[in-house]
């Protein structure tokens, strides 16, 4: 059974999973992480555990913790990506390209360079930017790499807060974006405004995925709206359903709307009901 640990980059940002070995640190800690660039610095925001029932599969080990030196260098790398954001805005600015600049890496160090940027930009199609290369890379006085990412990726590394109030859940534990469609809000009863339903990269909200399997299940095991259904006050017609609390509503003849347990009015509640008590077996010997 591994010990594992959960470290980010940034406060309240994605959660990486490690290998924490033999090693013991506590929340807060600043620790090595293994990267394709060399190792990075991360806080611990998570303790190690042993975990034995959850597979996270072959997670990179932890390099031990930071030294003074390390912190110093994570310090001064993240002025430096901070310094290329601002030229970065600026020089975009100038040059009047419809790019909108949503993160920034900065590698100090590297096989076939001395200091490298990446820039993740936004922009509605295709950007001409030969000539913003040229300028940044004279004003920051390194290799320079744009890179163009979609909205969703782009809302990630930003950051924001969503409709919930709590942080976007793919800037903190989403490791990929699965297909979300506007009839998972139909049948959730949402409205179809897309103002409402849409998260902070402008495409629908990635929680309607969440509680869509319970909406199918609860959709294929009770009567549809408008069905004739049996209730403890009578007969009735199905009208509305309830997912959240396990219910639906009905209109029963002369008593109203009625809120109704799901069990109460499914076919196979009535049948256990109605059933024939089978007799008691003899003994035997």
């Amino acid at each position: 059974m591994a010990r594992v640990m959960a470290v980010s980059f940034r406060r309240y940002g994605r959660l990486y999973y490690l290998d924490a070995g033999d090693q013991t640190y506590a929340v807060g800690e600043h620790v090595l992480v293994p990267t394709e660039a060399g190792p990075e610095v991360a806080e611990c925001v998570w303790a190690p555990e042993t975990v034995g029932d959850v597979d996270f599969g072959e997670l990179p080990l932890c390099l031990g913790r930071a030294d003074q030196t390390q912190l110093d260098r994570d310090a001064a790398n993240r002025q430096r990506r901070a310094e290329a954001k601002l030229v970065t805005k600026r020089l975009i600015k100038r040059h009047e390209l419809p790019m909108k600049v949503m993160g920034v890496d900065y590698l100090d160090s590297g096989v076939d360079f001395d200091e490298m940027l990446v820039i993740y930009f936004t922009a509605p199609h295709r950007v001409d930017f030969r000539s913003l290369v040229g300028d940044l890379a004279r004003a920051l006085r390194a290799r320079i790499d744009l890179r163009q990412i979609g909205s969703r990726e782009g809302a990630r590394l930003a950051g924001d807060l969503g409709s919930c109030g709590r942080d976007l859940c793919c800037s903190t534990f989403l490791t990929s974006f699965e297909p979300v469609s506007l009839r998972m809000a139909r049948l959730q009863d949402l409205p179809a405004n897309p103002l409402r339903i849409s998260g902070a990269c402008g495409r629908l909200m990635c929680c309607l995925k969440y509680e869509h399997p319970l909406y199918v299940d609860f959709a294929e095991s009770t009567p549809a709206v408008g069905s004739q259904v049996t209730t403890p006050v009578g007969e009735g017609t199905v009208v509305a359903h309830q997912v959240p609390a396990d219910a639906v509503l009905v209109r029963v003849r002369g008593a109203g709307v009625q809120v109704c347990a799901k069990a109460d009015v499914c076919p196979s509640r009535h049948a256990y009901d109605g059933r024939t008590p089978e007799a008691p077996s003899a003994p035997t010997d």
